[in-house]
Order: C-alpha cells, then sequence, then structure tokens
C-alpha cells in the first residue's frame, strides 16, 4: 500500500549555493512529509563569506521567496542559513521569523532559534563550539549565544578562510576534528553551526567519542520542526538531542 503523504509540507528556503541542507533533511525527513526548497540569492558566490555578507542575505528582500514557497501551502517553512541571523542578533532573528510567517502563512523556524531551542531542550548552558565561519561571524555566533543564556567555554575556529562552496566541500572526518578540538571538560554540549556543513553525519560518532550531546543547525531545525507539529520520531534521527521529543 502506497504510504500517504499527509502529515505536513515542509518548505525550505536554503542559500543558492548549498549543497548539504536538502540531503541532510532528506536523511532526517519525518515518514508521510515532503521537502518543498526555494533557492535564495542576494550575495557574491565569490566572495568569502564574511559578516557582511551574511549579513547582507539576512536583510535581504525575500518577498519573492516567499510567494514561491507558499505555493504549496507549507505546513512550516524553514530559513536554513544560521549565519545570516547570527550576524544581526535576537531581535531581528524574531522579526525575520514573523516575516516569514506572515509571507508564507505557515509556522515559521528559523536555523539561528533552532538551534537555541535544541541547546535548551537538552538543558546545556555551558557548550563548546565550531562552525566553518570565518572568525568574526564566530564572534557573533558566539555572541548570539551568549544573549540567550548560553555560555562558549570553548570554540574551535576552522583556521581558514573558507569560500562559499569550500564550507560544504568540508567532510564529515573533518567535522569530527572540529568538534573534538572544541570539547572542554566543562561543556555540556558541542554546538556545530552551519546548514552547509557535514555535521549531521557525524553526530552519532562525536557523541559517542565524547559522550556528551551534539546539536547542528540542520539537525536542530527538524527536532523544533518535530516538535512544533508533532510529528513521531522514527529511526534514522541522530544524536540524543531526538530524546526530548
Amino acid at each position: 500500500m502506497t504510504a500517504p503523504r499527509t502529515l505536513a509540507k515542509i518548505g525550505v528556503l536554503v542559500p543558492f549555493t548549498n549543497t548539504n541542507l536538502e540531503p541532510d533533511l532528506e536523511l532526517m525527513r519525518p515518514p508521510g512529509t515532503t521537502l518543498h526548497f526555494q533557492r535564495l540569492g542576494g550575495y557574491d558566490v565569490d566572495k568569502i563569506p564574511g559578516a557582511d555578507q551574511m549579513a547582507g542575505l539576512g536583510a535581504s528582500d525575500i518577498a519573492h521567496d516567499l510567494r514561491m514557497i507558499s505555493g504549496v501551502r507549507p505546513s512550516a517553512v524553514l530559513y536554513g542559513c544560521t549565519s545570516a541571523t547570527l550576524t544581526h542578533g535576537p531581535s531581528f532573528e524574531t522579526d525575520l521569523a514573523a516575516r516569514i510567517k506572515t509571507g508564507s502563512g505557515a509556522l515559521s523556524i528559523t536555523a539561528a532559534s533552532s538551534l537555541i531551542a535544541a541547546i535548551k531542550a537538552i538543558s546545556a548552558t555551558k557548550v563548546g563550539f565550531s562552525s566553518p565561519y570565518v572568525g568574526e561571524i564566530n564572534d557573533q555566533a558566539v555572541a548570539f549565544l551568549s544573549e540567550n543564556g548560553i555560555e562558549t567555554v570553548s570554540r574551535a575556529d576552522i583556521g581558514r578562510e573558507l569560500g562559499n562552496y569550500g564550507q560544504g566541500e568540508l567532510t564529515p572526518d573533518e567535522v569530527f576534528d572540529l568538534a573534538r578540538r572544541a570539547d572542554h571538560a566543562q561543556a555540556q554540549a558541542i554546538v556545530l553551526s552551519c546548514t552547509d556543513m557535514r555535521s549531521v553525519e557525524a553526530i552519532d560518532r562525536i557523541e559517542a567519542a565524547l559522550g556528551k550531546p551534539v546539536v547542528t543547525s540542520n539537525q536542530a531545525m527538524m527536532f523544533c520542526l518535530m516538535r512544533a507539529l508533532g510529528l513521531p520520531r522514527h529511526d534514522g534521527l541522530p544524536g540524543h538531542l531526538f530524546d526530548r521529543l
């Protein structure tokens, strides 16, 4: 018997050079749901994605994109770029979520707010942090976490400037090494920020090696989506975070 497609239609706004959000969400997609993507422009693919570029993406006009994604009448719309809102701060992120809800007529979930919600769901207040971002965005990310009551006790920068495609080309082994460098005795969890980093594939391995939960951008969005829509847990969900559903 053919399974129904009735539980939820999930709209996703994704930067146009991102190559990993779509496969990550497909890995975690609950049975009976469908994924619908709208790719976002508003930045120069040839420039290093620094704070100015990511802030520009976050502030870009997405009215057309919301009209396009609303065509599938989604149950929820995910905003799949963490750094685009980290670079502006919590109040901007809240406003962006409201604009997405108004423009799409759907529940709005952003990557940045999902990170915060997921960290709080596992009751962590001290974290180790890493990402493929340039250092200035990591500074802003740490500040964003702090404004939400989360202390970063250790941080591992990538150590080089990665282009828009370079972030997505990091391997799960490299992500694993980043997570180990971000670990600290006081860290209650490891946070891996970026929707284009292949961290979902490394979550279980990192948790086994470090003995503490891992929160990633894409995993956190799926967690928040499933919790908000009351979707049942299924096989293939990575990490201890989903124990909190």
